[in-house]
């Protein structure tokens, strides 16, 4: 059976690698189904047309419901993903997350998100921003939620500065992603294996 990828994006340079991203996890075994969620900020850093999967923003949230009983879009996506990454999760998105802030349709699949379900963070951002000391607490925060980070890594960034905040490698998100996958799978089995008639 298919496994659905969410995969979020927030307004960091790093969001330029989505289309790229969304092509390497297409060709994961597992033949995913992936729709992307993105903050308009992150619009700015990549063309809609070139990322082979659906995109959502906010104005979907609010287009999808007119009244009662129509379905509530960051609830259809929190249902329909079997994991989430956020691939990059910069620094505004990091600090509304770790405060439990949901004003835009990522940050609510985020507060609304099955705890039973993996969800996967990529921070990015600029050296200065990571090395200040409310984003050690940012993301400590977002781990005390059993939410997995990926590590950034550091190189030359794309506003000239060197050091530690850029995103990881899509090699390596699409590794996490699978491994994630395959470790629920194994705790699916376990729980699976337990069960006993009475």
């Amino acid at each position: 059976m298919a496994v659905n990828i969410l995969v979020g994006c927030t307004g960091s340079v790093a969001s330029i690698n989505l289309p790229k991203l969304v092509e390497s996890l297409l060709k994961l075994d597992m033949k995913p189904n992936i729709k992307v969620v993105t903050t308009s900020p992150a619009l700015h850093f990549f063309n809609v047309a070139d990322v082979n999967a659906p995109v959502l923003c906010d104005k979907d949230e609010w287009e999808m419901w007119s009244a009662r009983g129509d379905p509530v879009l960051h609830i259809e996506l929190r249902r329909w993903a079997d994991i989430f990454l956020i691939a990059p999760l910069d620094a505004n998105t990091l600090g509304k997350i770790a405060n439990g802030l949901c004003d835009n349709l990522l940050t609510c699949v985020v507060r609304a998100w099955d705890s039973k379900r993996p969800l996967l963070f990529a921070p990015s951002m600029n050296t200065n921003m990571w090395e200040h000391p409310v984003t050690a607490k940012h993301v400590a925060a977002l781990k005390s939620f059993g939410y997995q980070e990926v590590p950034c890594v550091s190189k030359v960034l794309v506003c000239g500065d060197t050091g530690f905040g850029a995103m990881a490698e899509v090699s390596t998100l699409v590794s996490a992603v699978e491994s994630a996958l395959k470790e629920g799978e194994k705790y699916a089995k376990s729980l699976s294996g337990n069960l006993c008639c009475t």
